[in-house]
């Protein structure tokens, strides 16, 4: 489905209004929905049969809140590459629709470790207030289970010591809790398996608007 406001609930199709004549020529604006783009088909997709004349450049994407996979129709002038970050409501976008991890081409496929590092890189508090505020999901499992290589000790030495205070980044976490060696890309790993994989029973990550 079509969405026009970009947090995650259903509209009509979105043209270029008001607030995407606000985006700078890039396509790119503050304090609305973005996404890293995985893709770029400059003639539109290929399984679109229409004459060229009527089809769009099309784009796909990885939204930064949510982690939701996005197909966007962009503007003919847009002047965009694989790794920028667009803005959903800006000039370049004239619309979008969320989609599955099986609607995207092979090299969107290909490029979602690389966005879905970036994104954890632009904005590492976020990722590291997880070890700080993850909480149990029943009374057996915990949030900090569903993280890679994560058991029961290393989540019970994690809880204790954030007892202590709050973990400062990834290198404090990696500091102070031994046997846990890469916890950013813990973290990614997660993430990733959760854009992937649509049968999983829970989601931590992706879907979540921060």
């Amino acid at each position: 489905m079509d969405h026009a406001d970009g947090d995650g609930t259903p509209g009509d199709d979105r043209d270029g209004g008001d607030d995407a004549a606000d985006a700078g020529a890039d396509g790119v604006d503050d304090g609305g929905p973005t996404a890293v783009l995985l893709d770029v088909l400059p003639n539109g997709r290929p399984d679109d049969d229409r004459p060229q004349s009527r089809k769009s450049p099309v784009a796909y994407g990885l939204g930064d809140a949510s982690f939701a996979l996005y197909e966007l129709s962009l503007d003919g002038d847009a002047d965009v590459s694989v790794g920028d970050r667009i803005a959903l409501d800006g000039s370049a976008v004239g619309r979008y629709r969320e989609v599955s991890f099986d609607d995207l081409t092979r090299n969107a496929a290909a490029e979602i470790e690389y966005a879905v590092e970036a994104i954890v890189e632009a904005d590492e508090e976020r990722f590291v207030d997880f070890y700080n505020e993850a909480g149990p999901i029943t009374l057996r499992l915990h949030q900090l289970n569903l993280l890679p290589g994560i058991g029961k000790k290393l989540r019970n030495d994690l809880l204790d010591e954030r007892k202590r205070g709050p973990f400062e980044g990834f290198d404090d976490v990696e500091e102070r809790i031994a046997g846990l060696h890469r916890p950013r890309e813990v973290i990614l790993e997660r993430i990733v398996e959760e854009i992937r994989e649509s049968d999983l029973k829970y989601r931590t990550f992706v879907g979540r608007e921060e």
